[in-house]
Protein backbone atom coordinates (compact mmCIF):
# COMPACT_ATOMS: atom_id res chain seq x y z
CA UNK A 1 0.00 0.00 0.00
CA UNK A 2 1.25 4.16 -0.81
CA UNK A 3 2.07 5.57 2.47
CA UNK A 4 -0.59 7.48 4.16
CA UNK A 5 -1.01 10.75 2.95
CA UNK A 6 0.11 13.95 4.20
CA UNK A 7 -2.72 16.52 4.42
CA UNK A 8 -3.02 19.25 7.08
CA UNK A 9 -5.52 19.82 9.16
CA UNK A 10 -7.50 23.59 8.92
CA UNK A 11 -5.95 26.20 10.91
CA UNK A 12 -7.77 26.84 13.63
CA UNK A 13 -6.95 30.52 15.23
CA UNK A 14 -8.33 31.73 18.38
CA UNK A 15 -7.84 36.14 19.47
CA UNK A 16 -4.17 36.58 19.85
CA UNK A 17 -3.50 32.61 19.98
CA UNK A 18 -2.12 30.53 17.21
CA UNK A 19 -3.16 27.34 17.32
CA UNK A 20 -1.40 26.18 14.22
CA UNK A 21 -4.13 24.05 13.49
CA UNK A 22 -6.66 22.01 14.78
CA UNK A 23 -5.08 19.23 16.47
CA UNK A 24 -3.48 16.81 14.20
CA UNK A 25 -3.01 15.54 10.00
CA UNK A 26 -4.44 13.08 8.39
CA UNK A 27 -0.30 11.51 8.20
CA UNK A 28 -0.56 9.62 11.14
CA UNK A 29 2.00 6.29 10.55
CA UNK A 30 -0.07 3.37 9.15
CA UNK A 31 0.32 -0.48 10.93
CA UNK A 32 3.25 -1.53 8.37
CA UNK A 33 6.76 -2.15 8.45
CA UNK A 34 8.30 0.51 6.30
CA UNK A 35 12.40 1.83 7.27
CA UNK A 36 12.38 3.71 10.49
CA UNK A 37 12.18 7.21 10.20
CA UNK A 38 14.77 9.68 10.77
CA UNK A 39 15.29 10.41 14.88
CA UNK A 40 13.00 7.37 15.38
CA UNK A 41 13.55 6.86 19.09
CA UNK A 42 14.66 3.10 20.16
CA UNK A 43 12.99 1.13 22.65
CA UNK A 44 14.62 0.61 26.28
CA UNK A 45 16.18 -2.48 27.13
CA UNK A 46 14.34 -3.24 30.40
CA UNK A 47 14.56 -0.16 32.20
CA UNK A 48 11.21 -0.44 33.83
CA UNK A 49 9.57 -2.93 35.72
CA UNK A 50 8.31 -6.27 34.12
CA UNK A 51 4.96 -6.18 32.82
CA UNK A 52 2.14 -7.46 35.32
CA UNK A 53 0.98 -11.04 34.70
CA UNK A 54 -2.10 -11.61 33.50
CA UNK A 55 -4.69 -11.43 36.47
CA UNK A 56 -5.29 -14.47 39.01
CA UNK A 57 -6.52 -17.34 36.96
CA UNK A 58 -9.49 -15.85 35.08
CA UNK A 59 -9.49 -16.11 31.62
CA UNK A 60 -12.83 -16.39 29.33
CA UNK A 61 -12.59 -16.03 25.36
CA UNK A 62 -14.78 -13.63 23.70
CA UNK A 63 -16.14 -13.64 20.38
CA UNK A 64 -13.51 -15.46 18.09
CA UNK A 65 -10.70 -15.21 21.05
CA UNK A 66 -9.73 -11.58 20.15
CA UNK A 67 -10.24 -10.08 22.98
CA UNK A 68 -10.86 -11.67 26.91
CA UNK A 69 -12.52 -11.05 30.29
CA UNK A 70 -9.70 -11.65 32.53
CA UNK A 71 -10.43 -10.14 35.81
CA UNK A 72 -9.62 -6.53 36.94
CA UNK A 73 -7.23 -4.43 35.36
CA UNK A 74 -4.30 -4.59 37.35
CA UNK A 75 -1.96 -1.58 38.53
CA UNK A 76 -4.35 0.93 38.64
CA UNK A 77 -5.28 3.55 41.33
CA UNK A 78 -8.83 2.99 43.03
CA UNK A 79 -9.76 6.77 43.41
CA UNK A 80 -10.02 8.55 46.63
CA UNK A 81 -12.80 11.91 47.59
CA UNK A 82 -10.62 14.77 48.75
CA UNK A 83 -10.99 15.35 52.66
CA UNK A 84 -12.23 18.71 53.73
CA UNK A 85 -9.40 21.20 53.15
CA UNK A 86 -7.06 18.53 51.14
CA UNK A 87 -5.11 19.84 48.34
CA UNK A 88 -6.36 18.34 44.76
CA UNK A 89 -3.13 16.25 43.36
CA UNK A 90 -1.70 17.66 39.95
CA UNK A 91 -2.82 15.17 37.02
CA UNK A 92 -0.85 14.78 34.04
CA UNK A 93 -2.57 13.05 31.07
CA UNK A 94 -0.16 11.56 28.41
CA UNK A 95 -2.17 10.46 25.62
CA UNK A 96 -1.59 8.91 21.65
CA UNK A 97 -3.05 9.30 18.71
CA UNK A 98 -3.64 6.19 16.19
CA UNK A 99 -1.37 4.24 18.37
CA UNK A 100 0.12 1.17 16.89
CA UNK A 101 3.61 -0.45 16.61
CA UNK A 102 5.38 0.12 13.48
CA UNK A 103 9.38 -0.19 12.87
CA UNK A 104 9.88 2.83 14.97
CA UNK A 105 8.87 1.03 17.76
CA UNK A 106 7.73 3.73 19.56
CA UNK A 107 4.59 2.34 21.31
CA UNK A 108 7.04 0.15 23.26
CA UNK A 109 9.99 2.64 24.10
CA UNK A 110 7.06 4.72 25.29
CA UNK A 111 5.29 1.73 27.47
CA UNK A 112 9.52 1.71 29.18
CA UNK A 113 9.39 5.24 29.89
CA UNK A 114 6.51 5.66 31.36
CA UNK A 115 7.21 2.28 33.44
CA UNK A 116 10.70 3.68 34.64
CA UNK A 117 8.80 7.42 35.47
CA UNK A 118 5.76 6.39 36.90
CA UNK A 119 3.97 7.63 33.84
CA UNK A 120 0.64 5.32 32.48
CA UNK A 121 -1.05 7.49 29.63
CA UNK A 122 -4.15 6.58 27.59
CA UNK A 123 -3.64 5.17 24.14
CA UNK A 124 -5.98 6.21 21.29
CA UNK A 125 -6.19 2.82 18.91
CA UNK A 126 -7.36 3.24 15.22
CA UNK A 127 -9.41 0.52 14.25
CA UNK A 128 -7.71 -0.09 10.95
CA UNK A 129 -4.58 -0.58 12.24
CA UNK A 130 -5.79 -3.95 13.25
CA UNK A 131 -7.59 -5.14 9.67
CA UNK A 132 -4.72 -6.19 6.87
CA UNK A 133 -5.12 -4.26 3.76
CA UNK A 134 -6.34 -7.45 1.65
CA UNK A 135 -9.52 -6.96 4.02
CA UNK A 136 -9.75 -3.35 3.67
CA UNK A 137 -13.56 -3.53 1.45
CA UNK A 138 -14.61 -4.57 5.34
CA UNK A 139 -14.74 -0.79 6.07
CA UNK A 140 -17.20 1.30 4.53
CA UNK A 141 -16.34 4.92 6.43
CA UNK A 142 -19.62 7.30 6.67
CA UNK A 143 -20.10 9.69 3.31
CA UNK A 144 -17.07 6.88 1.73
CA UNK A 145 -16.83 3.86 -0.52
CA UNK A 146 -15.59 0.65 0.82
CA UNK A 147 -12.05 0.51 1.53
CA UNK A 148 -11.24 4.08 1.96
CA UNK A 149 -8.75 5.13 4.61
CA UNK A 150 -6.65 8.62 5.27
CA UNK A 151 -4.11 6.61 7.34
CA UNK A 152 -4.18 3.48 5.73
CA UNK A 153 -4.50 -0.32 7.23
CA UNK A 154 -2.50 -2.62 8.78
CA UNK A 155 -0.23 -5.54 8.00
CA UNK A 156 0.03 -9.01 9.30
CA UNK A 157 3.32 -8.19 11.49
CA UNK A 158 2.02 -4.82 12.24
CA UNK A 159 -1.03 -6.23 13.62
CA UNK A 160 1.05 -8.73 15.52
CA UNK A 161 2.80 -5.93 17.04
CA UNK A 162 0.81 -3.59 17.57
CA UNK A 163 -1.62 -6.73 19.58
CA UNK A 164 1.22 -7.13 21.99
CA UNK A 165 1.94 -3.67 22.96
CA UNK A 166 -2.18 -3.26 23.64
CA UNK A 167 -1.40 -6.23 25.62
CA UNK A 168 0.99 -5.50 27.34
CA UNK A 169 0.03 -1.34 27.61
CA UNK A 170 -3.27 -2.67 29.44
CA UNK A 171 -1.96 -5.14 32.07
CA UNK A 172 0.95 -2.07 32.62
CA UNK A 173 -2.21 0.03 33.84
CA UNK A 174 -2.94 1.86 30.75
CA UNK A 175 -5.97 2.58 28.69
CA UNK A 176 -6.70 1.72 25.24
CA UNK A 177 -9.35 4.67 24.10
CA UNK A 178 -10.15 4.91 20.18
CA UNK A 179 -8.78 7.48 17.48
CA UNK A 180 -11.61 5.95 14.67
CA UNK A 181 -10.43 4.92 11.76
CA UNK A 182 -9.96 6.27 8.26
CA UNK A 183 -8.99 9.82 9.45
CA UNK A 184 -11.35 11.95 7.16
CA UNK A 185 -10.96 15.41 8.13
CA UNK A 186 -12.22 18.50 6.61
CA UNK A 187 -15.65 19.39 4.45
CA UNK A 188 -15.62 16.67 1.88
CA UNK A 189 -16.78 13.32 4.25
CA UNK A 190 -14.60 14.55 7.04
CA UNK A 191 -15.87 13.75 10.42
CA UNK A 192 -17.10 17.35 11.17
CA UNK A 193 -20.07 16.60 8.63
CA UNK A 194 -20.64 13.81 10.09
CA UNK A 195 -24.75 12.40 11.86
CA UNK A 196 -25.11 10.88 15.19
CA UNK A 197 -26.08 7.90 13.56
CA UNK A 198 -23.07 8.01 11.02
CA UNK A 199 -20.64 8.08 14.03
CA UNK A 200 -22.61 5.19 16.03
CA UNK A 201 -21.75 3.46 12.79
CA UNK A 202 -17.91 4.64 12.49
CA UNK A 203 -17.58 3.17 16.62
CA UNK A 204 -19.28 -0.02 15.94
CA UNK A 205 -16.64 -0.56 12.91
CA UNK A 206 -14.00 1.07 14.94
CA UNK A 207 -14.65 -1.81 17.79
CA UNK A 208 -15.67 -4.92 15.62
CA UNK A 209 -11.76 -4.56 14.18
CA UNK A 210 -10.34 -4.83 17.40
CA UNK A 211 -12.75 -7.50 18.27
CA UNK A 212 -11.90 -9.66 15.56
CA UNK A 213 -8.62 -8.73 14.63
CA UNK A 214 -7.57 -12.54 14.78
CA UNK A 215 -10.55 -13.85 12.21
CA UNK A 216 -9.70 -11.12 10.23
CA UNK A 217 -6.16 -11.08 10.04
CA UNK A 218 -5.72 -15.07 9.88
CA UNK A 219 -3.74 -15.15 12.94
CA UNK A 220 -5.64 -17.52 15.35
CA UNK A 221 -2.89 -18.91 17.38
CA UNK A 222 -1.91 -15.39 18.93
CA UNK A 223 -2.65 -14.25 22.29
CA UNK A 224 -6.63 -12.71 23.04
CA UNK A 225 -6.15 -9.13 23.89
CA UNK A 226 -6.63 -9.40 28.10
CA UNK A 227 -9.71 -7.01 27.96
CA UNK A 228 -13.50 -6.81 26.81
CA UNK A 229 -13.05 -3.96 24.70
CA UNK A 230 -17.09 -3.21 25.11
CA UNK A 231 -16.81 -2.41 28.50
CA UNK A 232 -12.47 -1.08 28.32
CA UNK A 233 -13.48 1.39 25.78
CA UNK A 234 -15.09 4.47 27.58
CA UNK A 235 -13.64 7.48 25.53
CA UNK A 236 -11.95 8.99 22.23
CA UNK A 237 -10.44 12.07 20.54
CA UNK A 238 -11.85 13.00 16.85
CA UNK A 239 -9.46 13.22 13.88
CA UNK A 240 -8.07 16.64 13.80
CA UNK A 241 -10.29 17.93 16.68
CA UNK A 242 -13.65 17.76 13.95
CA UNK A 243 -17.12 17.03 14.71
CA UNK A 244 -16.88 16.68 18.45
CA UNK A 245 -20.50 17.75 18.74
CA UNK A 246 -22.82 14.69 17.04
CA UNK A 247 -19.84 12.72 18.21
CA UNK A 248 -20.44 12.96 21.73
CA UNK A 249 -24.07 12.78 21.15
CA UNK A 250 -23.37 9.17 19.94
CA UNK A 251 -21.18 8.73 22.32
CA UNK A 252 -23.28 9.29 25.24
CA UNK A 253 -25.68 6.39 24.29
CA UNK A 254 -23.30 4.19 23.61
CA UNK A 255 -21.42 3.91 27.23
CA UNK A 256 -18.56 6.45 26.48
CA UNK A 257 -17.83 8.25 29.59
CA UNK A 258 -14.98 11.11 28.12
CA UNK A 259 -13.91 12.85 25.38
CA UNK A 260 -10.73 14.73 24.49
CA UNK A 261 -11.21 16.55 21.07
CA UNK A 262 -12.08 20.02 22.47
CA UNK A 263 -9.84 22.94 23.20
CA UNK A 264 -9.82 25.05 26.48
CA UNK A 265 -7.53 26.66 29.18
CA UNK A 266 -5.76 25.09 31.66
CA UNK A 267 -9.01 25.33 33.92
CA UNK A 268 -10.69 22.55 35.70
CA UNK A 269 -12.78 20.27 33.70
CA UNK A 270 -16.37 20.13 33.00
CA UNK A 271 -19.22 17.55 31.86
CA UNK A 272 -20.81 18.51 29.01
CA UNK A 273 -24.11 16.11 27.41
CA UNK A 274 -23.20 13.81 30.40
CA UNK A 275 -19.59 13.00 29.04
CA UNK A 276 -16.44 14.56 31.04
CA UNK A 277 -14.90 16.94 28.65
CA UNK A 278 -11.06 16.54 28.69
CA UNK A 279 -9.51 19.34 26.72
CA UNK A 280 -6.16 19.40 24.31
CA UNK A 281 -5.12 23.34 26.18
CA UNK A 282 -3.63 26.50 25.41
CA UNK A 283 0.01 26.68 26.61
CA UNK A 284 3.23 28.23 25.82
CA UNK A 285 5.43 28.69 22.93
CA UNK A 286 8.27 29.91 24.59
CA UNK A 287 9.80 33.24 22.28
CA UNK A 288 6.38 33.54 20.78
CA UNK A 289 3.66 35.73 21.37
CA UNK A 290 0.87 33.33 21.46
CA UNK A 291 -0.09 30.19 23.11
CA UNK A 292 -0.74 26.93 20.85
CA UNK A 293 -2.36 23.74 22.03
CA UNK A 294 -1.02 20.94 23.93
CA UNK A 295 -0.40 18.81 21.12
CA UNK A 296 3.08 17.33 19.40
CA UNK A 297 1.76 18.09 15.88
CA UNK A 298 0.62 21.96 17.26
CA UNK A 299 4.16 22.79 17.71
CA UNK A 300 5.05 21.56 14.35
CA UNK A 301 2.68 23.67 12.46
CA UNK A 302 3.83 26.69 14.13
CA UNK A 303 7.23 25.83 13.78
CA UNK A 304 8.39 24.19 10.18
CA UNK A 305 4.84 25.09 8.66
CA UNK A 306 3.27 22.57 6.22
CA UNK A 307 5.98 20.26 5.64
CA UNK A 308 6.99 17.78 8.64
CA UNK A 309 10.69 17.92 8.05
CA UNK A 310 11.89 20.90 8.19
CA UNK A 311 15.40 22.60 8.77
CA UNK A 312 17.71 19.87 10.53
CA UNK A 313 19.52 22.91 11.89
CA UNK A 314 16.25 23.92 14.00
CA UNK A 315 15.33 20.60 15.61
CA UNK A 316 16.55 20.94 18.69
CA UNK A 317 15.48 24.72 18.96
CA UNK A 318 12.21 23.12 17.92
CA UNK A 319 12.16 20.39 20.39
CA UNK A 320 13.37 22.21 23.20
CA UNK A 321 10.46 25.09 22.50
CA UNK A 322 8.10 22.46 22.78
CA UNK A 323 9.26 20.77 26.18
CA UNK A 324 9.94 23.81 27.87
CA UNK A 325 6.15 25.22 26.59
CA UNK A 326 4.94 22.04 28.06
CA UNK A 327 6.70 22.44 31.24
CA UNK A 328 5.80 26.30 31.99
CA UNK A 329 2.13 24.82 31.38
CA UNK A 330 3.22 22.11 33.97
CA UNK A 331 4.81 24.82 36.37
CA UNK A 332 1.37 27.17 36.05
CA UNK A 333 -1.44 24.13 36.57
CA UNK A 334 1.18 22.71 40.04
CA UNK A 335 1.76 25.41 41.73
CA UNK A 336 -1.51 27.45 40.95
CA UNK A 337 -5.25 25.98 39.98
CA UNK A 338 -3.59 22.48 39.90
CA UNK A 339 -6.20 21.82 36.99
CA UNK A 340 -5.46 18.32 35.13
CA UNK A 341 -2.83 19.03 32.52
CA UNK A 342 -3.81 17.26 29.19
CA UNK A 343 -0.82 16.55 26.57
CA UNK A 344 -1.61 14.76 22.79
CA UNK A 345 1.23 13.31 20.75
CA UNK A 346 1.42 10.22 17.77
CA UNK A 347 4.18 8.38 17.43
CA UNK A 348 5.78 10.37 14.47
CA UNK A 349 9.43 11.44 13.70
CA UNK A 350 7.97 14.33 12.35
CA UNK A 351 11.21 17.23 12.26
CA UNK A 352 13.98 14.40 13.37
CA UNK A 353 11.89 13.23 16.31
CA UNK A 354 12.56 15.97 18.08
CA UNK A 355 9.21 15.75 19.62
CA UNK A 356 9.42 12.16 20.68
CA UNK A 357 12.22 13.75 22.57
CA UNK A 358 10.71 16.93 24.05
CA UNK A 359 8.08 14.86 25.25
CA UNK A 360 10.24 12.35 27.02
CA UNK A 361 11.84 14.90 28.56
CA UNK A 362 8.61 15.90 30.14
CA UNK A 363 7.60 12.57 31.14
CA UNK A 364 10.97 12.13 33.08
CA UNK A 365 10.70 15.89 34.59
CA UNK A 366 6.97 15.79 36.05
CA UNK A 367 5.73 12.28 36.75
CA UNK A 368 8.23 11.40 40.03
CA UNK A 369 7.20 14.76 41.42
CA UNK A 370 5.72 15.14 44.79
CA UNK A 371 1.70 14.98 44.76
CA UNK A 372 1.94 13.92 40.97
CA UNK A 373 -0.13 11.68 39.31
CA UNK A 374 0.47 10.92 35.66
CA UNK A 375 -2.40 8.71 34.53
CA UNK A 376 -4.85 7.68 31.66
CA UNK A 377 -8.23 9.29 31.08
CA UNK A 378 -10.23 7.00 32.35
CA UNK A 379 -8.59 7.33 36.08
CA UNK A 380 -8.68 11.04 35.83
CA UNK A 381 -12.59 10.73 35.05
CA UNK A 382 -13.08 8.16 38.10
CA UNK A 383 -11.28 10.58 40.01
CA UNK A 384 -13.71 13.71 38.87
CA UNK A 385 -16.62 11.28 39.44
CA UNK A 386 -15.48 10.09 43.16
CA UNK A 387 -15.48 14.21 44.33
CA UNK A 388 -17.62 16.06 45.87
CA UNK A 389 -19.27 18.40 42.96
CA UNK A 390 -19.17 21.47 44.81
CA UNK A 391 -15.76 21.04 45.16
CA UNK A 392 -15.17 20.78 41.13
CA UNK A 393 -17.66 23.47 41.38
CA UNK A 394 -15.01 25.60 43.36
CA UNK A 395 -11.99 24.30 41.49
CA UNK A 396 -13.83 25.54 38.83
CA UNK A 397 -13.78 29.30 39.61
CA UNK A 398 -9.87 29.32 39.73
CA UNK A 399 -8.32 30.51 36.27
CA UNK A 400 -4.88 29.81 34.39
CA UNK A 401 -1.83 29.86 37.10
CA UNK A 402 -4.34 31.37 39.72
CA UNK A 403 -4.01 29.73 43.46
CA UNK A 404 -6.81 30.03 45.92
CA UNK A 405 -6.05 33.40 47.83
CA UNK A 406 -7.16 32.50 51.03
CA UNK A 407 -4.57 29.10 50.74
CA UNK A 408 -5.72 25.59 49.77
CA UNK A 409 -6.93 24.59 53.12
CA UNK A 410 -9.51 27.32 53.43
CA UNK A 411 -10.86 26.93 49.65
CA UNK A 412 -11.47 23.48 49.78
CA UNK A 413 -13.25 23.56 53.21
CA UNK A 414 -15.15 26.72 52.85
CA UNK A 415 -14.98 27.41 48.75
CA UNK A 416 -14.38 31.01 47.16
CA UNK A 417 -13.67 33.76 49.67
CA UNK A 418 -16.45 36.67 49.08
CA UNK A 419 -16.01 39.37 47.02
CA UNK A 420 -15.42 42.50 49.31
CA UNK A 421 -18.45 44.72 50.41
CA UNK A 422 -18.06 48.49 48.88
CA UNK A 423 -16.69 50.63 51.35
CA UNK A 424 -18.73 53.21 49.16
CA UNK A 425 -21.96 53.59 47.19
CA UNK A 426 -21.48 53.77 43.54
CA UNK A 427 -20.72 57.79 42.50
CA UNK A 428 -24.48 57.53 40.79
CA UNK A 429 -26.17 56.50 43.82
CA UNK A 430 -24.23 59.13 46.47
CA UNK A 431 -25.03 61.97 43.65
CA UNK A 432 -28.63 61.02 44.13
CA UNK A 433 -28.78 60.94 47.87
CA UNK A 434 -27.13 64.18 48.15
CA UNK A 435 -29.37 65.45 45.88
CA UNK A 436 -32.24 64.31 48.23
CA UNK A 437 -30.34 65.64 51.21
CA UNK A 438 -30.16 69.07 49.50
CA UNK A 439 -33.71 69.22 48.43
CA UNK A 440 -35.14 68.06 51.83
CA UNK A 441 -33.34 71.30 53.29
CA UNK A 442 -34.91 73.96 50.99
CA UNK A 443 -38.14 72.39 51.78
Amino acid sequence: MKAASKKIAGGLVATALALGAAGCSGSEPPVKSPAPGPGALKPGANRGAPAAPAPGSVLRLIGDGSTSYTGSQPNVTVPQKLKPGEKPPQFVVFSWDGAGEDSQRLFSHFREVGKEHNARMTYFLSGVYMLPEEKREMYVAPRHGAGRSDIGFGDLQGIKDTAAQLRGAWLDGNEIGTHFNGHFCGPEGGVGTWSVEEWKNEINQAKSFVKSWKSNAGLQKEKALPFDYDKELIGARTPCLEGQKNFMLAAKDMGFRYDSSGISKQVWPKKTDGLWDLPLQLVPMPGRAFETLSMDYNYMVNQSGTTSQGDPAQHEYWGAQMRDGLLKAFDRAYNGNRAPLIIGNHFESWNGGTYMRAVEQVIKGVCTQKEVRCVPFRELADWLDAQDPKSLEWLRTLDVAEAPKEGWAAFMTRGPAAPPVASAAPQAVRQAAEQASEQSEED
